[in-house]
Formats: structure tokens, C-alpha cells, sequence
């Protein structure tokens, strides 16, 4: 494969555009261009969640995660270039067979679950957390132009998956999950 960015700098977005793979050129601040921004956020994150799973117990999950970075990246090509489809829905049956898989090895939820306990489950709360933002960011493209529905939905699972292992994550790091206290109601 050839070098794909030669020069890093090319003074066409100075005016406050950019330009998507087909050869549009686009606002930056289109919804398009913040969904491609959250999508790539959320890569990062789920990056700094896989250099936080050093634990040999948390090993497994490297396997999810890994080949979830690269749909991610995918998913940001297919928003980089409109009409053009990569996500499948065989894509969101993978991530629903993990989710089902690491969920049967979890107690079920008596109470909200806060972010903490470890950074490796804070990491995998603040990368659900960015998901969330991108799925709503890539609604607000779905609202004005055609998209992926698959994509759409893979985002959604995604984060219910981060969720799951970020509870998995606490019970193969046996650190316990941080619970939610609400404020005692004032007596009247």
C-alpha cells in the first residue's frame, strides 16, 4: 500500500471546511464531520481501555476488542464516503454473541453501577459513555441524509457492550463495583 497522507498539512480547510473521500466539500461542523470526530474519539478510548487490560485474567477481552477497533475505523470510512456501506449486520450479531456471553458470568444489576473501581472499568464507562454521544451524533446525520442503519444499531450495541464488560471487567479484576448511593430523600 502507497503512502495515503504525504503532507499532513494542506491549508484547504482554513476556511472552515473539509473535504469527505468522494471529494465534497463540507462544513465542519456538519453533523457528518462531528459523528466522524466521535467515532474516532471513541476509537481512542476503546484503545486506552485495551492498553488498561495488562492483567492477565483480563486477556480475553483483547480478543473483543481488537477487531472492534478496526470496525470502528471502518464505520468512520463509511461516513467519510456517503452511500458507501461496511457495517453489517453480521457485525451487530457479533457484538450481541459477546454481550450475551460475558453477561451469563455476571450477577444481575440491583442498582445503578458508577463509574470507578479500577481505570480499566472507568476506561470501559467513559468509552460507553463517548459511544453514546456518537450514536446520537450519527442519528443527527441519519436526520438529514441516507446512512447505514446497520451502523447505526452496531453503535447502539456497542455501548451496551462496554457497559457488560465493564462489569466483567470488575469481576475478573475482583474489584467491587461501585454502586450508586442516592441522596436520602428530605423528611418532611
Amino acid at each position: 500500500m502507497g503512502y495515503r497522507l504525504s503532507k499532513l498539512y494542506t491549508r484547504t480547510g482554513d476556511q472552515g471546511e473539509t473535504g469527505l473521500a468522494n471529494g465534497d466539500r463540507i462544513a465542519k461542523n456538519h453533523p457528518r464531520v462531528a459523528a466522524m470526530g466521535d467515532v474516532d474519539e471513541l476509537n481512542c478510548h476503546v484503545g486506552l481501555l485495551i492498553t488498561e487490560l495488562t492483567d492477565y485474567r483480563l486477556h480475553p477481552l483483547l480478543a473483543i476488542l481488537t477487531p472492534i477497533q478496526h470496525r470502528l475505523f471502518d464505520l468512520g470510512g463509511e461516513l467519510a464516503v456517503p452511500g458507501y456501506d461496511i457495517i453489517a449486520a453480521a457485525d451487530v450479531s457479533a457484538l450481541e454473541q459477546h454481550i450475551d456471553a460475558l453477561n451469563t458470568e455476571l450477577e444481575p444489576l440491583k442498582n445503578f453501577i458508577l463509574p470507578g473501581g479500577s481505570r480499566a472499568i472507568a476506561q470501559a464507562h467513559l468509552a460507553r459513555s463517548v459511544c453514546r454521544r456518537a450514536e446520537r451524533q450519527y442519528l443527527s446525520v441519519a436526520q438529514q441524509d441516507s446512512v447505514n442503519q446497520q451502523a447505526l444499531i452496531y453503535l447502539n450495541r456497542l455501548s451496551d457492550l462496554l457497559f457488560v464488560m465493564a462489569r466483567t471487567i470488575a469481576r475478573l479484576e475482583e474489584t467491587p463495583e461501585v454502586l450508586w448511593a442516592p441522596k436520602p430523600k428530605p423528611s418532611a
